[in-house]
């Protein structure tokens, strides 16, 4: 896959283009046509069942994320009962169909690089 990029570009997670924050959740994304990265904060206590489904209103988080963690500890369960455990400095690709949930008293800050653009948007 051959991808033109045709300016350099440097937005800062500061000022993102834009920022989404559910329950205990903080999202920024910059968007970098076709590129979206986000950098997301979860707050002890958080778990995709209570912060995320209410505004996605599925059973599980159907999503695939690619990401970086920088800090924090996140639990991960997919819908078939596999379990991974991603803490700071691992990078990560996480398939549909799964649940999360932060672990210990420090939040998660992941980097993401594929599903920041539509993470959290609220469905009918």
């Amino acid at each position: 896959m051959s991808i033109t990029m045709n300016a350099l570009q440097i937005k800062s997670f500061d000022t993102p283009d834009e920022r989404r924050a559910p329950e205990k959740t903080v999202l920024g994304v910059n968007h970098f046509r076709p590129y979206t990265i986000g950098r997301m904060t979860m707050q002890p206590g958080w778990s995709w069942s209570e912060c995320i489904q209410p505004v996605v209103h599925t059973d599980s988080c159907q999503l695939v994320h690619v990401g970086y963690a920088i800090s924090g500890t996140l639990e991960t369960v997919l819908d078939d009962g596999t379990t991974a455990t991603i803490t700071a400095g691992d990078a990560y690709p996480i398939p549909s169909g799964h649940n999360a949930r932060v672990v210990g008293d420090e939040p998660f800050i992941g980097i993401e690089f594929e599903c920041a653009g539509v993470f959290g948007v609220p469905t009918s």
